[in-house]
């Protein structure tokens, strides 16, 4: 990755917009629901979480690409993949600055970010600063919102 996203870009685009997409995906929310199974849907598009340790791809780090359930853009790599011990799959950084947005979330208690897929704003997850070095970033992503892509070569 050239460019090593921080907590302050996070802040930044949370608070000032998101850099553009390379594209946008829209559908009717009856188009998603015709496209996703009810748990997809209810975590993707209805913004909830699924639960924590209920996914065998916290464990998996075989080399490749993580892309969004909803429209296929790539989010994350492997390489970008670590054990977190939260019961999400964690990543230190998007593939590209563009992947993901980012909303201030002030659902719960504590303000957090939300993460979103930036090509058709499936709800991924969050970020938080308390990720490893060099940009201690962890974004915490439902599994359920992420598709592992098929190695090409």
């Amino acid at each position: 990755m050239d460019d090593l996203l921080t907590w302050i870009d996070v802040l930044h685009a949370a608070k000032n917009g998101n850099p553009a997409p390379e594209r946008r995906v829209e559908r009717t929310d009856e188009e998603w629901r015709a496209k996703l199974t009810a748990e997809q849907y209810r975590v993707a598009r209805a913004k909830g979480t699924e639960r924590p340790f209920s996914s065998e791809m916290c464990s998996l780090f075989e080399p490749g690409l993580y892309a969004c359930l909803c429209c296929g853009t790539e989010l994350f790599d492997s390489a970008e993949k670590f054990e977190s011990g939260t019961g999400w799959p964690s990543f230190t950084q998007p593939v590209t600055p563009n992947a993901v947005a980012y909303h201030l979330d002030s659902s719960l208690a504590m303000p957090r970010v939300e993460t979103t897929c930036n090509t058709c704003d499936a709800h991924l997850g969050h970020v938080f600063p308390d990720g490893p070095p060099p940009g201690g970033l962890r974004y915490c992503i439902n599994a359920v919102s992420l598709k592992k892509v098929e190695e090409t070569s």
